[in-house]
């Protein structure tokens, strides 16, 4: 016998172990290398929420301050509300060195001419702490106020004079490499070149540049064009992700343990089942009928063992029942040969004795062997479902007449008494010569077991559409406990056993299958002491309607 490859013990315990270590890969997956990513798409959709929540408070409420404050204190936010022209309106800022309120005029334009080119709405992202190129429309020039230097701020004074000593000299000079063209009236000229710099927006947290958005929208307040610019800091999640690793590594030690107690206490208790069921399914197909399987731990288990348990139940009577089968054939085979053989002998050896009536015995024992195999093989033909019925309409009361005249001899040699009762002919559609063979082996049936007095009655009944039929003996009757077998084809009373007068004592397990093929419902009715009925019922004409 070919072995398994792997048994249930160690595939239950692999599959446990694999989703363990399956389940650890994902969560090392999601927690660590996309940690970065679902924080920012979380921070963003939080963001966009409340910039939703900040449009409506701005077309709800007169003085919406107060509500500002709260929302950008409570997520930790930069609000800041301007006009068209980037005048402020409304500022709260709570994080930590955010320049919003001084953001660049040409910054704020660039940050409106795309909240513009995009519907109304922008969205601005800022690595580490320089602003990405946003738009290439960028003002040629600007102006801005210049910067005073280190002198200029230790002598105020001094500086006055020399910037009015030196307001004609540097009138109309260059600075090529600085970007500076021209001084004029106090306001210096610089020239971004086409290709723009990259600003720097800075806004520190430690010594890192933090990762920012800056959400824009541009509504409209009752008929006044308002920018809705909030800012919103996505703080570095590198001191997480190594916090997160060190904690997993941990877990991922401790789940592995786990999972192997748990894999190995699972697949033995899984497994102990299992092995106890074969151990008692081989002794089962070695023959020991007496193994019980007490299994119990699992439904399906408890299940199996009570299933088994009934299959040894019924091997073991199937077992007794052929082992008795072979007995009483033997039996019955062994008597005629006995008296065919005897006979022959006295008719060879004994002159005179080669009389008819010898000659007759032998016959007769000839018949009961041949009728004994007959009924051997309509058995096997029955169950293997090789035999099919052939059903028509027929007289069945005339059937009935027939099968007792052929105990006319037995009445008159023997003594017995066989009544049949009955009111009409009846006519059923059925397979007539089955019918005949259940007929005669429930009469014979009758005959062998019936009381002193050795009276059979077979009695016809007719209810609407239905045929019953019942045939009663005298006899000592069937023990209630083995009703149940009395159909089976290995099933003969050991104390009621004898020489059957007609017949191979193997008639009803022939009834049985031929009643089933017709559809037939069939019974024993027995008191212990006073006999027994055989009936069956069969629809009269199946066509009817009921």
């Amino acid at each position: 016998m070919k072995s398994s490859r792997i048994s249930i013990k160690w595939k239950t315990f692999s599959i446990f172990l694999i989703f363990a270590i399956v389940l650890l890969g994902v969560l090392w997956f999601f927690q660590i290398a996309y940690l970065n990513d679902f924080y920012k798409m979380i921070k963003r959709a939080e963001t966009e929420n409340i910039l939703n929540q900040v449009e409506e408070l701005l077309l709800s409420s007169d003085d919406p301050t107060d509500e500002l404050e709260k929302i950008a204190a409570s997520n930790n936010l930069g609000i800041y509300i301007t006009d068209s022209q980037g005048s402020a309106m409304y500022n709260a800022e709570y994080i930590s060195n955010s320049q919003m309120s001084s953001l660049p005029e040409f910054m704020f334009g660039l940050f409106y001419d795309q909240a513009v080119a995009n519907g109304g709405e922008a969205v601005i992202e800022f690595k580490g702490s320089v602003m990405q190129k946003i738009a290439s429309k960028q003002p040629e020039t600007l102006e801005i106020p210049p910067e005073p230097n280190e002198e200029e701020a230790a002598d105020s004074n001094s500086e006055e004079s020399e910037t009015t000593e030196n307001e004609g000299s540097t009138e109309g000079t260059e600075e090529s490499e600085t970007g500076v063209n021209e001084v004029e009236n106090g306001k210096i000229e610089y020239t971004i070149p086409k290709e723009p710099k990259e600003e720097q927006f800075r806004q520190n947290i430690g010594n890192d540049m933090a990762e920012s958005v800056i959400y824009v929208r541009i509504i409209e307040n009752k008929g006044t064009e308002q920018v809705v610019m909030i800012n919103s800091v996505l703080t570095p999640v590198d001191a997480t992700v190594s916090t997160l690793k060190a904690q997993l590594k941990i877990i991922s030690i401790i789940m592995i343990i786990i999972a192997f107690i748990l894999a190995a206490g699972i697949s033995k208790s899984v497994s102990k089942s299992i092995i106890v069921l074969n151990d008692g399914a081989k002794k089962l197909a070695a023959g020991d009928y007496s193994v019980k399987f007490d299994s119990r731990d699992y439904m399906e288990v408890a299940e199996l063992s009570d299933t088994l348990n009934y299959t040894a139940t019924e091997l073991g009577k199937t077992d007794n029942f052929q082992k008795e089968l072979i007995a009483n054939v033997s039996h019955d085979l062994r008597t005629p040969l006995t008296m065919i053989k005897g006979y022959a002998e006295v008719m060879r050896d004994i002159p005179g004795e080669n009389t008819p009536e010898n000659v007759q015995v032998i016959i007769e024992e000839t018949e009961r062997l041949t009728g004994l195999v007959n009924d051997m093989l309509d058995i096997s033909k029955l169950k293997a479902g090789t035999i099919t019925i052939q059903p028509e309409e027929y007289n069945i009361t005339e059937s009935i007449r027939h099968v007792l005249e052929r105990y006319n001899k037995l009445r008159e040699v023997e003594g017995y008494t066989i009544d049949f009762v009955y009111d009409d002919e009846v006519s059923v559609y059925a397979d007539e010569q089955k019918m005949y063979q259940v007929l005669y082996n429930l009469v014979n049936n009758a005959i062998n077991y019936t009381g002193e007095d050795k009276k059979v009655t077979v009695i016809q009944i007719v209810k609407d559409n239905i045929l019953r039929i019942e045939v009663k003996d005298t006899g000592e009757g069937v023990k209630q406990e083995d009703i149940p077998y009395v159909w089976d084809r290995y099933y003969k009373d050991k104390t009621a056993h004898k020489r059957a007068i007609s017949g191979t004592g193997l008639g009803l397990s022939i009834v049985k299958n031929v009643l089933e093929l017709h559809g037939a419902k069939y019974g024993v009715a027995s008191i212990q002491g006073q006999g027994a009925t055989f009936w069956f019922e069969i629809t009269i004409n199946p066509f009817e309607e009921q």
